[in-house]
């Protein structure tokens, strides 16, 4: 990985240290590398649109094919299930994934121009919503249907604080209280600055080949992906999903999980692994009440029994099910073709037993977590 921050150079600088970061924890030569997969990252221009090319060429032509990926927040995972598509057929052997984006100050906007057509452009246009709207309605639709407070959401943010001081990469390491979080601006009732992520610099590289390759390299107890899920939703989806203005009829026939709810639901059939086996969590917490919204929707527990696993301590390290031992967005920030690529990398981390001062101890099964625009959604589960 890069490290987050906000570091002013171009995203190719952040995603090509992060991708000979990568090769070097495999022991794989970059002459080795047959398949770069780049996740796009739509606010750096052409070189960013053809990322999978732009990382090639910046680290060296070698005839290697190439790809490009987005999904929005989803793009990592989706990128890496491009990579693994390829080794799966044969027609890849080593596979890099890279992921890396430089962000603006302040809220995500839309790409210039008028469309009024795109359903991302019309919700700045005609309501001005930025995504801490949406992540405040979600906020009150916990408040109203479970009884979370603003006490819990801050515990949240807490919490990661805690995990994210011993993180190298991570962008804020420093310890909050609830009264830090509570004190910080609203920024859109109930949440506060302090309950929202910021937008960050950074880079995240995964390095993906087979079984019997891996083996030839060296790797006797590698790590594996068990399943990418990239689902979307069944109609009719009755939760508000950004950038959309209104949802589906509820009035429809029911659906029996929620768009989140079968993200998970289709990595955990794909890798034949129970929620329960789980050991670990690291979810897209773009505010802190978003956190225990994927508590739920990953089965870790049942419908409004997040906060009380939230109060008992059972998702730190330490806990039952740790959920963002790396700190999360909380203390990472938003660097969106990179962020499910950082998931990633920290659950590998975890399962090898190499996250120093933030080790969930004994883990051997973590999943991700996280959602994109316009129904892209994904979830990375990673066994050893």
């Amino acid at each position: 990985m890069h490290p987050w921050g906000k570091w002013g150079r171009s995203f190719v600088s952040y995603g090509v240290h992060a991708a000979r970061a990568a090769l070097a924890d495999a022991g794989v030569s970059w002459q080795d590398v047959d398949l770069v997969v780049g996740g796009e990252t739509v606010r750096n221009g052409y070189a960013g649109y053809v990322a999978g090319a732009t990382f090639a060429q910046a680290l060296g032509w070698n005839g290697a094919s190439v790809a490009t990926s987005y999904a929005a927040c989803a793009t990592g995972a989706q990128a890496l299930d491009t990579a693994r598509s390829r080794i799966r057929s044969g027609s890849s052997r080593v596979a890099l994934v890279i992921g890396a984006d430089t962000t603006p100050k302040g809220f995500l906007a839309p790409n210039a121009g008028e469309r009024w057509d795109d359903p991302d452009w019309l919700r700045f246009r005609l309501l001005g919503m930025t995504n801490p709207a949406y992540f405040a309605m979600y906020a009150r639709r916990r408040m109203d249907l479970h009884g979370a407070t603003v006490e819990d959401f801050a515990a949240v943010k807490v919490k990661n604080a805690r995990h994210g001081l011993e993180n190298p990469n991570a962008r804020y390491r420093k310890a909050v209280t609830t009264e830090d979080v509570l004190e910080s601006a609203v920024v859109a009732d109930p949440l506060h600055l302090l309950d929202i992520c910021a937008t960050s610099d950074g880079a995240a590289a995964v390095v993906l080949t087979g079984a019997d390759h891996a083996r030839r390299l060296g790797a006797t107890d590698p790590v594996r992906v068990g399943a990418v899920s990239t689902v979307t939703p069944t109609f009719p989806n009755t939760v508000l999903d950004m950038p959309n203005l209104s949802t589906d009829p509820a009035g429809a026939a029911p659906v029996e999980t929620t768009f989140k709810e079968s993200i998970a639901l289709a990595a955990y059939e794909e890798a034949g692994v129970d929620p329960s086996d789980v050991d670990l969590a690291e979810v897209y917490d773009l505010s802190t009440a978003l956190e225990l919204d994927w508590m739920e929707d990953l089965a870790l527990c049942k419908p409004g029994e997040a906060e009380a696993l939230l109060r008992a301590g059972e998702t730190t390290v330490g806990g039952r099910i740790p959920v963002n031992p790396s700190g999360g967005l909380a203390c990472f920030g938003e660097a969106v073709p990179a962020q499910a690529l950082a998931q990633v990398c920290e659950v590998t981390w975890q399962l090898r037993g190499q996250a120093t001062g933030r080790q969930v101890e004994g883990a051997r099964v973590g999943i991700t977590a996280n959602q994109g625009l316009f129904g892209h959604g994904s979830s990375v589960l990673l066994t050893r």
